[in-house]
């Protein structure tokens, strides 16, 4: 299981803002900001108000390197995130569909964000 993933960005008020667009219709908000001390960086959490599972920080992008996917409840939820994700400046990489070459029930999005990294959200039935 995941716990958290840190993403490294290019502009971090750039992607603050679109990420805070972009996952709202999931319940993941920006919460947390991390001063960093003794060599750690600043990091700006986002989660459910409790806890962040998903941080960013300022540097060097590198989308080749990673992907990911964010967990909706129902395929209605994978869609709105995609509206917003698009309105937020995303990049269309797959519009929201059964992903039927996984498995039956497999739903997606995916989306390419500012810095060029590619990520989906997914409802499992």
């Amino acid at each position: 299981m995941l716990d958290h993933i840190i993403l490294t960005v290019s502009d971090i008020k750039a992607s603050l803002a679109f990420y805070e667009a972009a996952l709202k219709p999931l319940g993941i908000k920006f919460f947390m900001p991390f001063k960093g001390e003794n060599g750690h960086p600043d990091l700006w959490g986002f989660g459910d108000g409790q806890s962040a599972i998903f941080w960013l920080k300022q540097g060097k992008p590198n989308p080749e390197a990673i992907h990911w996917g964010f967990k909706a409840e129902s395929n209605a939820l994978v869609d709105s995130f995609y509206e917003a994700a698009i309105a937020a400046g995303a990049t269309d990489n797959i519009s929201p569909r059964a992903r039927l070459e996984y498995y039956p029930g497999y739903y997606a999005a995916d989306v390419i964000d500012p810095d060029g990294y590619s990520f989906e959200v997914v409802h499992k039935s």
